[in-house]
């Protein structure tokens, strides 16, 4: 079954803001209707501490946890020493969390220099992270971005991705915004790499002004994407990921907004 929640990026764009209030974007998902959360894991603050303490927040709220997101640079050809030890901290975490998914991002840098040696970096140390993950029961995926200085930004550097990614051990995890924003159609980048989807997520786009928008301000094909997932038979989480000025600006009204419209989505999916 397909189920709808909610990225903490919204909050992350305001972090030293809300760092320490992870409680509090709680409240604000679960009071919107989204069933699902996903956080990057520097928005957890005391809650890494305790993975019984994040089960509590949550299951009280009515919430599960969908995914915890690993952001890191990966420039060294192989994971730093550091960057192991946070990678295999979270997945020591999430196997208290069954079901639950490593989503791993690779950190945008200022440029594109050194394009194939940060590439094959990013790809040796996400494959490294999947396999291990896979051995402690954890589902792994890869989510492409698009800043200016991202590695993985348009149709050439899916191609250098997808044949990197050891699809034993690494899923990929679509962005319809990122996708769109590296010129891609949407809907075709999903519908070719549909077998490696295990996780989703949404979020919009103007194509005309290039901004992000609040959900159903853009111009992305959100309804027809969720048709086409049902189709394919997916029964993952689709996570609404904001970053709209409008949505750092105000966070709550915007997650509001974006559960309204992703809750049409799903009605219009279940009556076709």
């Amino acid at each position: 079954m397909m189920r709808f929640g909610c990225q903490t990026y919204t909050w992350q764009m305001t972090y030293q803001v809300y760092k320490h209030r992870f409680s509090d974007i709680l409240d604000v998902i679960a009071g919107t209707g989204f069933k699902g959360v996903e956080a990057e894991i520097c928005m957890l603050g005391a809650y890494y501490e305790d993975p019984a303490l994040l089960s509590e927040a949550i299951e009280s709220r009515g919430l599960e946890l969908a995914a915890l997101t690993l952001a890191e640079p990966w420039l060294a050809g192989k994971e730093s020493a550091a960057e192991r030890e946070q990678a295999d901290r979270l997945i020591r975490y999430l196997q208290h969390f069954p079901g639950a998914k490593l989503i791993t991002v690779q950190l945008p840098g200022t440029d594109r220099r050194e394009l194939d040696a940060r590439q094959q970096s990013a790809i040796a140390c996400v494959n490294a992270i999947g396999e291990r993950a896979a051995e402690a029961g954890i589902c792994c995926a890869y989510h492409p971005n698009s800043p200016a200085g991202s590695v993985f930004r348009t149709a050439s550097d899916y191609e250098v991705l997808f044949r990197g990614l050891d699809e034993r051990y690494v899923g990929y995890c679509p962005d319809s915004g990122h996708i769109a924003r590296g010129g891609m159609d949407v809907l075709e980048v999903i519908r070719r790499h549909r077998n490696r989807i295990v996780h989703v997520h949404f979020k919009d786009y103007d194509e005309n002004t290039r901004e992000w928008r609040t959900m159903g301000q853009g111009t992305l094909p959100h309804s027809e994407a969720v048709s086409l997932l049902r189709d394919t038979g997916y029964e993952g989480w689709i996570m609404v990921e904001e970053e709209s000025a409008y949505a750092k600006a105000e966070p709550e009204a915007a997650t509001r907004q974006n559960a309204e419209y992703l809750e049409l989505c799903f009605t219009e999916f279940a009556k076709g």
